[in-house]
């Protein structure tokens, strides 16, 4: 499928945001400038509230949800629709395995912007051509400074965007980049929730797809001590993979 087919299909697919109100809002302006997207509320129940019966929740149907949805039993129950389902908060791994056995069309990241579309999940797939990890094209002129960086995918709070915005017309180095992934935690809407999400992981994975958006050329003409940084941000970034459950 080309560039064009995916984006005249991408208008069709219709994408429910679910949130108890807490989580949620800004992807949810970022998605329906792409996607027909729905906000869906559902009940905001204390955490510590034990549901004996299923909450009674007006879902309109969609291709596929994304929920922001605290409350385990909600969450749940969600996974019980047989759709496609993101879970943006996720309170503790055993719910995602519990959420995964009632519904294989669950799935979750250490953070939203290290959503990959290669879960087989078609409608999944399609979202995240345009949203999760992000993809950058950077171009560095003669002078080391940031000339111009294409954001290709985005994450779905727009801290790729405002991290590239930070960039234009900086140089290239250390100082500047370290300032790059600060600007993306700032921004980053991860829910301090759980121990699933990670402001810090979000900056460095940020960082890596800047560097694997520039073209071997120029890093060819970087110096030693920034070659050296980018391949410690690398490896961290895949030792932090490693020892995440949710890769």
């Amino acid at each position: 499928m080309n560039t064009r087919e995916i984006m005249d299909e991408s208008y069709n697919l219709r994408v429910g945001v679910i949130s108890d109100g807490k989580y949620g809002e800004r992807a949810f302006e970022n998605i329906k400038k792409r996607f027909k997207a729905s906000w869906i509320k559902v009940p905001d129940i204390p955490l510590n509230v034990i549901l004996d019966d299923d909450v009674e929740m007006s879902i309109p149907d969609c291709d596929m949800y994304i929920s922001y949805v605290r409350h385990p039993d909600i969450i749940t129950q969600l996974a019980e629709l047989q759709k496609p389902l993101i879970l943006g908060v996720l309170p503790g791994y055993g719910l995602y395995e519990q959420a995964k056995r009632l519904n294989s069309h669950v799935i979750h990241a250490p953070t939203m912007c290290s959503l990959e579309n290669n879960t087989g999940i078609d409608e999944i797939d399609l979202f995240t051509s345009f949203y999760g990890n992000p993809i950058y094209n950077t171009i560095i002129n003669q002078s080391g400074f940031v000339e111009e960086i294409e954001v290709k995918r985005s994450s779905l709070c727009g801290s790729s965007e405002a991290g590239a915005r930070f960039l234009i017309n900086k140089q290239f180095n250390e100082e500047n980049l370290q300032n790059f992934a600060l600007r993306v935690c700032h921004e980053c809407r991860a829910p301090r929730f759980g121990k699933t999400c990670d402001k810090e992981v979000a900056g460095i994975i940020h960082l890596v797809s800047l560097f694997d958006g520039i073209s071997s050329e120029i890093y060819l003409k970087l110096n030693d001590d920034l070659k050296q940084f980018i391949s410690r941000i690398k490896n961290d970034y895949i030792t932090r993979k490693k020892n995440s459950k949710l890769n």
